[in-house]
């Protein structure tokens, strides 16, 4: 299982839209580590891995404005949390804030983010554990990766500490040389705090738009860092991605959709083989994340966490995700209600009513 950061930067490079297109190509039929066999296709509803894009930028969340055209309400999301981790129940808080965008059985999941930037102070105190939740969401049942996007400056403050626990930090940054020369300094610094703090340096990997005339071999060269994937320049299908739209066929086809799905399976191929090499086994990297403890009473799959004393609740744990909101229904036009599995490399689309 994974947990993958996406940082952005200057030059406007696409990383909210890059992670929306990871969450919707996401593969969710790969082979749970430890299990015989897959863990179950993505049409297996609940008996299938998910994923979850949590919208982490500090500068303020995207989807809700842009890809769900204003269809959810600004009372939930991340924000939401700091209080319930003052409370001691981050674990059922994320539950409650949770967003599904498949075609109804919970595979894809959204954590929408700030709706002021005002509101990232009073999270100040609550990234560690939210990072430390989602670290270990993928011992949650059904497993569950995870995308986190943290935007142009989610990586460099207080909420760095999401991309230090990240398996794989894939950066956005375009074939230009404004993009290229803005992302230089900030992927340095990114490299050499995780090299400190983190799971490495090598965790850091780029996620190349073909706008410009640098080739991956250069930009990799000039940065310091692997391509690990390119995604065409396509205006027209990324602005589907970034701010809603029709979703038809040739949307659901297009070289940026299976552009998406193949940084995630690299991103995912990349997480293992750090795994392996760093711990010599498949388990997270991140040597604080706490092993999975047998669920209190009461309080199923959950699991012991900071601050939990007899009888007491845990802080955090793993949510059962027992039931997502579902995202309201589309205007007539507009963006797709629930998107559904990926069962041929693509993305069906089901326009909402």
């Amino acid at each position: 299982m994974t947990l993958v950061a996406v940082v952005g930067g200057p030059g406007a490079p696409g990383a909210t839209s890059t992670a929306v297109g990871l969450l919707l190509t996401w593969a969710l039929d790969r082979p749970v580590p430890g299990q015989g066999g897959a863990s179950g296709g993505a049409g297996q509803g609940h008996g299938g891995r998910r994923v979850l894009l949590a919208e982490c930028d500090p500068d303020g969340g995207a989807v809700a404005a842009g890809t769900l055209q204003g269809r959810l309400s600004g009372g939930i999301g991340l924000h939401r949390l700091a209080m319930a981790d003052r409370q001691g129940r981050l674990a059922e808080g994320l539950d409650a804030e949770l967003v599904d965008l498949s075609d109804g059985d919970g595979s894809r999941l959204l954590l929408p983010g700030f709706s002021d930037p005002v509101q990232a102070a009073g999270l100040m105190w609550t990234w560690e554990p939210l990072a430390e939740l989602l670290a270990v969401l993928e011992h949650s049942t059904p497993p569950c990766d995870v995308i986190v996007d943290l935007g142009r400056a989610g990586a460099f403050g207080p909420g760095r500490v999401l991309a230090r626990r990240a398996d794989v930090v894939l950066v956005v940054v375009r074939g230009t040389l404004r993009s290229i020369s803005a992302a230089r300094p900030r992927v340095a610094a990114l490299r050499a705090d995780l090299d400190a703090n983190g799971t490495g340096a090598d965790a850091v990997g780029l996620v190349l738009v073909e706008e410009g005339p640098y080739r991956a071999s250069e930009v990799g060269a000039q940065l310091g860092a692997p391509v690990l994937g390119l995604l065409p320049h396509d205006p027209e299908n990324a602005r589907v991605l970034s701010d809603g739209g029709e979703q038809g066929r040739r949307f659901a086809r297009s070289g940026l959709l299976r552009a998406l799905r193949s940084v995630g399976d690299e991103a995912s191929s990349t997480a293992m083989r750090r795994r392996i090499r760093i711990g010599g086994d498949t388990r997270p990297i991140a040597q604080a994340v706490p092993s999975p403890s047998p669920a209190p009473a009461g309080v199923p799959g959950q699991v012991q966490g900071h601050g939990a004393g007899p009888g007491q609740a845990a802080s955090y744990g793993y949510p059962g995700y027992g039931s997502p909101q579902q995202a309201p229904p589309a205007p007539a036009g507009g963006v797709a209600a629930h998107v559904g599995p990926p069962p041929t490399g693509s993305v069906e689309v089901h326009r909402g009513g």
